[in-house]
């Protein structure tokens, strides 16, 4: 790896730390190239050839990790946990739960959560991650129940 290429990873690497980070708030792609010092188009590019995604994508799939650990615990409804991980349209949230998830928030916050109860976090973490394996076609899969 060229020198030119580690410090291109390093800077995709500190808008992607934003992305976990600072989920919850309002990040578009000019933010996050800001971030990582380069211009929009560049920066789209080369986050998807670095990490398989577009920085939208990401950012969308750590909004939908935290709001499955939130709706496991329960005491919040789908309107409130949509608006707490950053999200503004509950449809648009919705839609994506379901196509990361499998099936929508209302199903997912019903079943019974309590036997990742005493499993630690970052386990608890790695066991429900949403997933976007794609398919033969091109388009994610969805992530199995756990």
């Amino acid at each position: 790896m060229t020198p030119e290429e580690l410090a291109n990873l390093a800077h995709l690497r500190r808008a992607r730390d934003l992305m976990d980070r600072e989920y919850a708030r309002p990040l578009d792609v000019a933010t996050l190239a800001r971030a990582a010092l380069m211009s929009t188009a560049h920066f789209s590019r080369q986050f998807r050839a670095t990490y398989g995604e577009t920085p939208y994508s990401y950012l969308m799939t750590r909004r939908i990790e935290r709001a499955k650990a939130l709706l496991r615990r329960g005491d919040m409804s789908v309107t409130e946990v949509c608006m707490a991980v950053g999200c503004t349209s509950l449809g648009s949230f919705s839609a994506r739960f379901t196509q990361l998830v499998g099936e929508t928030p209302t199903a997912y916050r019903a079943h019974d959560h309590s036997a990742l109860a005493s499993v630690p976090g970052c386990v608890a973490k790695d066991l429900t991650r949403p997933s976007r394996a794609p398919s033969r076609n091109g388009e994610a899969h969805p992530a199995p129940a756990p």
